[in-house]
C-alpha cells in the first residue's frame, strides 16, 4: 500500500482531499438490497481504483477497504454510499430518514445527536472494554455532544478523520527580507512584528509583499477566537445551549480584534473577499505568512516539492497551550439500524492500523490514531508531525459554530474591519444579539 510520498501526494491531489469541501457532483457507489451494512461517507472516494493523469500512479479505491473488513468478518457484505459535500447535511437527514445507511462520516453529530437520530455509545464501549486511548489526544472529547434526554456530553460518535489549524509562512520571503523565522510556538507579538517588517517592496526582487494573510470569509471568526485565545482570552463557557454564557465582548476580544484591525494594513486588500492569497503555497508566492491554515495545505506543497519552503508552526495557544479551532469528521451509527452491533464493529475497525493508514496513504486523510506519529509514511511527511501536534491542542469545540451566533459576530467583525464601526461597540453589538438569540431559541 505505502508509495513514493510525492506521487502519492501528487496522485491524491488530483483525486481531492476528503476533509475539503468537495465538488458539487461526485460519485455515488449504491448499496446493494442484499449488503449486511451499508457506510455513508462524504468527499471524493471512489469504489474503484484512481489512476493519476500525470504520474500514472493508482490509488486504492474503497473496495480496499471493503474487502478487509469482509475479511475480518466473514459472511458479511458491506456498501459504501458516497455524497459529496454539497449539502451534506440534508442529505444525510435524508438518508436517515429513509433508513438507507447504517453508520455515517458525520462532522455534524451535535446536530444529529440532539434529534435522537444517531445512537450513543457509551455501552458498546464499555461491553468491549474498546480503549479509547488509541485515538490522538483530544479528539474523543472534542465530539461529545448531547442527546435530547441527555443532561451532561456523552459520546454519540467516534474520529474517523482529523483536521487541525496552524500558521504557516514562507521561509524564502522571510530570508530575503532578512527577517528571523517564526517561532514554533510564535507569539502574537511576534507575527504581528515580523508582518509588519515584510510588507513593501521585496529587497531582493523589487516585488510587492504581504506580510499576512487570513481570510476576510467566515473563517475571520475563527482567526478572530484563536487571536483571543492568544491573549489568553476565553469564547465563554458552557457546552449546552441552557448552560452557555458568552464573552464576545470580553477585553481580551476587543484586544485581539484592534490587533487583527492592524494586521489589515499588511494584508492584500482583497482579503476582505477571501481572495488576494492566489499565489499563496506556489514559487511565486507573494505572502510571509499566513494565519488559520488547514492540513488541505500539505498535499499541494509536496505536490510542488516546496515543502522546505513553507513550514508549519503553532497556532496562537492560551497559557495552558490550547488554541485553535477543534474540526475534522467522526463516524456514527444511525439510531434507526437494524445492523447496529455489526456498525460497531465497522466503528472499531475504522480506528485500526489498516483503515487508518488506508485513508492516509490513499487519500490524504489526516489520521486520528495515536501511533500514526510512528509511521514511517508520516515521518517522511515532515509537515505532518506539527500538524499532529496542532490537532492533539485544539480548543474544545466550539458549541456555537454552526449556528447563528458565529455568523452574528462574523458581521460584526466585518464592520469593524471595514471602518465600520469601532471593535469595542461591534462585539458588543455580537455578545447582545448572540445573547438574545440563545435566550431565544
Amino acid at each position: 500500500m505505502k508509495k513514493n510520498l510525492t506521487v502519492m501526494l501528487m496522485s491524491s491531489l488530483a483525486i481531492g482531499l476528503l476533509a475539503a469541501c468537495g465538488p458539487e457532483e461526485a460519485s455515488t457507489e449504491e448499496a446493494s438490497e442484499e449488503s449486511d451494512l451499508t457506510v455513508a461517507l462524504i468527499g471524493d472516494f471512489q469504489m474503484q481504483d484512481t489512476t493519476d493523469p500525470i504520474t500514472g500512479e493508482v490509488s486504492q479505491g474503497l473496495h480496499a477497504l471493503k474487502e478487509e473488513f469482509e475479511n475480518q468478518n466473514p459472511g458479511v457484505t458491506v456498501e459504501f454510499v458516497v455524497m459529496p459535500w454539497s449539502n451534506y447535511v440534508a442529505n444525510t437527514q435524508a438518508m436517515i430518514a429513509g433508513s438507507e445507511a447504517d453508520v455515517y462520516q458525520m462532522p455534524g453529530v451535535t446536530d444529529f445527536a440532539a434529534q435522537g437520530l444517531v445512537e450513543p455509545l457509551q455501552e458498546y464501549i464499555e461491553e468491549d472494554d474498546f480503549d479509547l486511548d488509541v485515538y490522538t489526544d483530544n479528539l474523543v472529547e472534542g465530539w461529545m455532544t448531547y442527546g435530547p434526554e441527555d443532561d451532561q456530553q456523552e459520546i454519540y460518535s467516534l474520529p474517523l478523520l482529523g483536521d487541525a489549524r496552524f500558521i504557516q509562512y514562507d521561509k524564502k520571503i522571510f530570508e530575503q527580507w532578512g527577517v528571523e523565522p517564526l517561532s514554533d510556538y510564535p507569539s502574537i507579538e511576534e507575527v504581528v512584528e515580523k508582518a509588519k517588517q515584510m510588507t513593501g517592496e521585496n529587497p531582493v526582487t523589487g516585488e510587492e509583499n504581504y506580510g499576512i494573510y487570513a481570510t476576510g470569509t467566515n473563517d475571520t471568526v475563527f482567526t478572530l477566537i484563536n487571536m483571543m485565545e492568544g491573549l489568553d482570552g476565553q469564547w465563554g463557557e458552557g457546552t449546552h445551549w441552557d448552560e452557555m454564557e458568552l464573552e464576545f465582548d470580553s477585553p481580551e476580544m476587543i484586544e485581539a480584534l484592534e490587533i487583527l484591525n492592524e494586521l489589515t494594513a499588511y494584508m492584500p486588500r482583497s482579503y476582505i473577499n477571501g481572495q488576494g492569497d492566489e499565489r499563496w503555497m506556489t514559487p511565486s508566492n507573494n505572502i510571509a505568512i499566513a494565519l488559520n491554515q488547514g492540513n488541505g495545505n500539505i498535499k499541494p506543497i509536496y505536490a510542488q516539492g516546496l515543502e522546505d519552503r513553507f513550514p508549519v508552526v503553532q497556532n496562537f495557544k492560551d497559557n495552558e497551550g490550547i488554541g485553535g479551532m477543534f474540526s475534522g469528521s467522526p463516524i456514527a451509527i444511525a439510531e434507526n439500524s437494524d445492523n447496529k452491533e455489526l456498525a460497531w464493529e465497522f466503528l472499531k475497525f475504522s480506528s485500526s492500523e489498516f483503515a487508518q493508514q488506508y485513508l492516509w496513504e490513499e487519500w490524504g486523510v489526516t489520521p486520528v490514531v495515536e501511533e500514526a506519529n510512528q509511521w514511517q509514511s508520516i515521518q517522511d511527511t515532515e509537515l505532518m508531525i506539527p500538524l499532529l501536534e496542532a490537532m492533539s491542542t485544539a480548543t474544545p469545540r466550539y458549541p456555537w459554530a454552526s449556528s447563528q451566533p458565529r455568523y452574528i459576530l462574523q458581521s460584526k467583525i466585518e464592520g469593524a474591519l471595514t471602518g465600520n464601526v469601532a471593535p469595542e461597540q461591534a462585539l458588543q453589538e455580537a455578545q447582545q444579539e448572540s445573547t438574545e438569540w440563545i435566550e431565544g431559541r
